[in-house]
């Protein structure tokens, strides 16, 4: 062919039928998941299919036997959900040391949930001088001020899991109040309503409270119904750590569901429980106020973590009062002769006034110590507070303030306050989601350092494996709806929580007959068992049983700003 212009169009003919044929010659989908069954997230029963993977979408699900992909996966025989989603994660920091979330990954957790009172934004100068004054064994540098400006940075860090966020009540009052015990004025609450409309707009999934602890135990109900009103206009969610779950746990759900009532918001009640042997008794009573409270109109739900023990610091065995003005203050009182003196007979008093975690344990027998910032102490972790208190010769009150001063911290620590039967009996509510109030850590480095509480490792596959396959007292398939498409309904997130063409794809597999959590209070940092595969929006993170090194993650948004 002779003629120059001819040949260009015979070649550019030629490519595109090159084009045309590689087209249809493409592999149809990036991964399939092959004969799997397939728990869509809606409760209802499972069924055998395929499930196609395009980009990081779920793009087909079904027969899926003739079509191609680049990768097929059998997974006859195993379950296959949608991620699951921690309705209350602390696994702010250790993402920032490990963004692999091995701990979580290897139960299939896709999302994890912050922000529990305290969010990592918004900050101000003093906040971040606080919090890097506070940092221990896992030390980074601040370079965000908002809350949206935190996740992004997490993400742009690399993490496995989607993160999302609560805007934390206690930090929009510690930004324009410190540590201070007295209501804000007009002026302040303005600019800390203003603070939450900040952060809905960002991406906030709604506001979150603390009650039991100092400086949000000062806030009173009328300054958290203002703060909610402003999440409410973005159908935001109240979600509370009330203010008791021991001797007044019925009126502080009660004040949880005024402040919904009041402000025409929906409400979650953090890690439902009745704390103390002498409240185990309440929670019948507990449960018939909140589906009264549905029944009337009002969107109450719950989530919980499937032990009997919390894990919080040595703060919640102490009067707020003596905390005011943050650890500094709160360590020169427990110095003075007389304050101390104070604090001490406060700390041996039963009392309707303050969550006393120490007394409602029963024992310092059953309080340990998990976790010091001061290495030099660090050889008393998984010690109870009762046997260091024999070692020191000294009363288990008397050594609790002298080990907060000692340690520069709170020093992380154990409750046993539930009984085995409430938890049972919890987990058959239909309203009640799961989370497991931890970071996600690695048996590994830094995170060896201390004791976590076992539900860092093993709160979702102990679901799973012991209360649905061992004592039946839950469905497979209500278990996955309670970990996939209720809390995400519930937070009012987008294209997550089911199995469905056009979701993310968010995607786990597990071996329902083998699922099991190995962590225990004694040797906390094992991994658990039985998940096999899981996607994070599309890319395998967890393949046959082990982490792939992949970082997917993305910032997951509320209803005031959702998600592309």
């Amino acid at each position: 062919m002779s003629n120059p212009i001819l040949r260009r169009w015979a070649f550019t003919i030629f490519g595109v039928m090159l084009g045309v044929v590689s087209c249809v010659n493409a592999d149809e989908f990036d991964v399939i998941l092959r004969g799997g069954t397939v728990y869509d997230g809606s409760g209802g029963p499972p069924r055998i299919a395929d499930v196609g993977l395009r980009g990081d979408q779920i793009a087909a699900i079904g027969d899926l036997e003739q079509d191609r992909a680049a990768r097929i996966i059998n997974v006859d025989g195993q379950a296959v959900a949608p991620g699951f989603i921690n309705m209350l994660s602390w696994a702010v920091d250790s993402l920032m040391e490990d963004g692999r979330s091995l701990g979580d990954i290897h139960q299939g957790v896709t999302l994890e949930v912050f922000g529990e009172g305290v969010s990592y934004g918004p900050w101000n100068h003093q906040l971040k001088q606080q919090m890097r004054a506070s940092q221990s064994d896992i030390r980074y540098e601040i370079e965000w001020t908002t809350l949206a400006e935190f996740l992004e940075h997490l993400v742009k860090r690399g993490v496995s899991p989607n993160v999302a966020s609560f805007v934390g009540a206690t930090t929009v009052r510690m930004h324009e109040l410190g540590q201070e015990d007295r209501r804000p004025t007009r002026h302040e609450l303005y600019r800390m309503k203003q603070l939450v409309r900040q952060a809905m707009e960002d991406g906030a999934l709604g506001v979150a409270s603390a009650l039991i602890y100092a400086p949000a135990f000062y806030a009173d109900q009328q300054e958290l119904v203002e703060l909610c009103k402003v999440a409410a206009e973005y159908d935001g969610l109240y979600i509370t750590h009330i203010r008791s779950e021991g001797n007044r746990l019925l009126e502080s759900i009660d004040e949880a569901i005024d402040i919904s009532r009041e402000a025409g918001i929906r409400c979650e009640i953090y890690h439902l429980k009745a704390a103390g042997r002498e409240n185990w008794s309440k929670l019948d009573t507990a449960i018939e106020r909140i589906d009264e409270a549905r029944k009337s109109g009002l969107s109450i739900t719950s989530d919980m973590y499937t032990y009997t023990a919390a894990a919080t610091g040595l703060d919640a065995a102490m009067p707020p009062w003596a905390q005011e003005g943050g650890y500094r203050e709160w360590a020169q009182r427990l110095q003075n002769p007389r304050t101390r003196l104070r604090i001490l007979r406060e700390m041996k008093m039963p009392s309707d006034k303050w969550e006393n975690l120490l007394l409602l344990a029963g024992s310092p027998e059953r309080v340990l110590l998990v976790g010091f910032r001061n290495p030099r102490l660090r050889s008393l972790t998984g010690k109870s507070l009762a046997e260091v208190a024999r070692l020191r010769g000294k009363s288990p009150e008397e050594t609790a303030m002298d080990l907060v001063i000692e340690d520069g911290s709170r020093v992380s620590t154990v409750y046993f306050l539930m009984s085995e039967e409430n938890v049972r009996k919890q987990i058959q509510l239909p309203w009640m989601s799961f989370c497991s109030d931890a970071a996600s850590e690695a048996p590994e480095g830094v995170f060896l350092r201390a004791n976590p509480h076992p539900r860092a490792y093993g709160n979702f596959a102990r679901l799973l494996g012991k209360y649905v396959r061992e004592e039946g007292i839950l469905s497979l398939s209500e278990a996955i709806r309670r970990l996939t498409s209720f809390p995400a309904e519930t937070l009012r997130i987008q294209k997550r929580g089911r199995l469905k063409v056009g979701h993310y794809a968010d995607v786990v597999v597990f071996d329902p007959t083998t699922i099991q959590d190995h962590a225990t209070f004694a040797d906390p940092h094992q991994l658990s068992t039985g998940m096999i595969h899981v996607f994070v929006n599309g890319d395998q993170v967890l393949a046959d049983g082990k982490h792939t090194g992949a970082t997917p993650g993305r910032v997951v948004h509320g209803p005031g700003r959702p998600s592309p």
